[in-house]
């Protein structure tokens, strides 16, 4: 995942912070040359790490944190707020116009994901109601008109495109043909090439210039590190970017783009791709990615994305039948397919406050499998058999494994965690007797944990 070694390397010096109890100025000093060299080693770009600890140097020696009776929490506040005023203090969002279209137009490097994420963000707006239209402006690239077809057919989202016609003329007329039908917002696809040259600039300049877009996005490959900042310096002198769009920011990359790039370009990220599906596009809100590399979660865009997965019918549907005790392995089956669109387990279970330091990948791995061989299992049932479990004998326990390509042991691995559940849920159709439960026992039980590495359902 993105920061994984920033994150890790932070969250050792800041155990030795709070192994110390109170601080000296030597002290602090020390953990900020841990953390210089862990923004260095995750490609920060030289000058904006050294600012970046000279200014949390400088507040975390005050005497009102040496002297503090938690003086190492004080120092991780400063941080936390020192690097979301690195990346832009407040999200920052796409200027619509007042004027039917707004036009975005998206430009960067070939092979950056500018097609891939011009769907995205058209299902972003789509999603809010809006009525978005594609322009095919990349004349040059081999099947990149067919690729944002294929996109925008997936998004369900209409392309314009006059096959290998002057890019600025695709770019008008667009403008024009979305007026005319009531398209909201115009998302211009333009060319890219391998590297910057005055060819590629030249044509952007012109289309900037013809149809004058509200919003110029550079999509930029967080993978690049520090050449993905000089890029989106090229691209602001030459052309007047708005902003930025990071892709690729599930992957291995060390996170130094992220970092730089406000401070350098003075420019925000406004969005982040999170995976390679067209669902898979975060709004970027700098305070949030800032706990996420600190390990402290980011439980409010968890919550964002169980909100897009929610269906309010069917969560009352499923309350009723939890009061009725009725929940039965079809509810089961429901919540499962619910977390699994919310992304891989880990990257969910990374946004959870304390859980990134706990989770190793192969927890993950196995918590994924293990949701894979519970969905494989119940979905092997039979309809009946899923309403009423207490119908699974023997034999139909070896035909569902068959089914499942398991083992009759999973099968009952299964049905003992639904009882665990059921008995639960007893106890909370009875609150006097399910606090005083709880009281006894220090906590809920057969809850949380990853399936797999601890047991529990997490989705529930």
């Amino acid at each position: 995942m993105a920061f994984e070694g920033l994150s890790d390397k932070l969250s050792a010096a800041f155990k030795k912070l709070r192994s110390k109890g109170k601080l000296t100025e030597a002290d602090v000093k020390e953990a900020m040359r841990e953390v210089r060299l862990a923004l260095l080693e995750a490609d920060v770009n030289y000058k904006v790490a050294k600012d970046f600890i000279a200014s949390v140097t400088e507040k975390a020696i005050g005497s009102q944190v040496l002297e503090s009776l938690t003086p190492a929490q004080h120092v991780i506040k400063i941080v936390n707020e020192e690097l979301t005023a690195l990346m832009g203090s407040e999200q920052a969002r796409i200027k619509l116009s007042s004027k039917i279209p707004t036009v975005i137009m998206m430009c960067g490097l070939q092979g950056s994901g500018k097609t891939t994420h011009s769907g995205k963000l058209a299902l972003h707006f789509k999603k809010q109601g809006r009525r978005p239209l594609l322009a095919a402006c990349d004349i040059y690239r081999p099947a990149a008109i067919e690729q944002l077809k294929v996109v925008g057919g997936k998004v369900d989202v209409p392309v314009f495109e006059m096959g290998q016609a002057d890019p600025v003329e695709i770019a008008r007329k667009a403008v024009a043909y979305a007026k005319d039908y009531g398209r909201d917002i115009v998302i211009l696809d333009t060319a890219g090439r391998l590297h910057i040259d005055e060819e590629l600039m030249a044509e952007l300049q012109r289309i900037k210039a013809q149809v004058k877009p509200d919003e110029i996005l550079l999509v930029l490959d967080s993978m690049t590190g520090q050449d993905a900042v000089n890029v989106a310096q090229s691209f602001d002198d030459t052309l007047g970017i708005d902003g930025t769009i990071l892709t690729k920011l599930d992957g291995d990359t060390r996170g130094g783009a992220a970092l730089s790039i406000r401070a350098v370009t003075g420019k925000p990220i406004k969005f982040v791709g999170m995976g390679e599906k067209l669902e898979d596009l975060e709004p970027f809100f700098p305070d949030r990615m800032a706990s996420r590399i600190l390990g402290m979660g980011d439980v409010l865009t968890l919550i964002d994305k169980a909100q897009e997965q929610f269906d309010e019918k069917q969560a009352a549907q499923t309350a009723q039948r939890l009061k009725e005790n009725k929940f039965d392995l079809n509810d089961l089956l429901d919540q499962m397919r619910q977390l699994k669109k919310m992304g891989p387990l880990q990257q969910v279970m990374a946004m959870l406050p304390g859980q990134k330091a706990q989770l190793k990948d192969e927890d993950a791995e196995k918590g994924e499998a293990e949701l894979r061989k519970m969905e494989a299992i119940i979905t092997s049932m039979t309809a009946k058999e899923r309403a009423k479990p207490s119908l699974i004998n023997p034999p139909r326990k070896r035909r569902i494994a068959a089914g499942s390509g398991t083992r009759v042991e999973d099968v009952n691995r299964v049905l003992r965690q639904y009882d665990q559940m059921q008995k639960m849920f007893k106890q909370f159709s009875n609150p006097g007797k399910m606090s005083k439960k709880l009281r006894r026992m220090g906590g809920m039980p057969g809850m949380g944990g990853t399936p797999g590495a601890g047991g529990g359902f997490p989705f529930l």
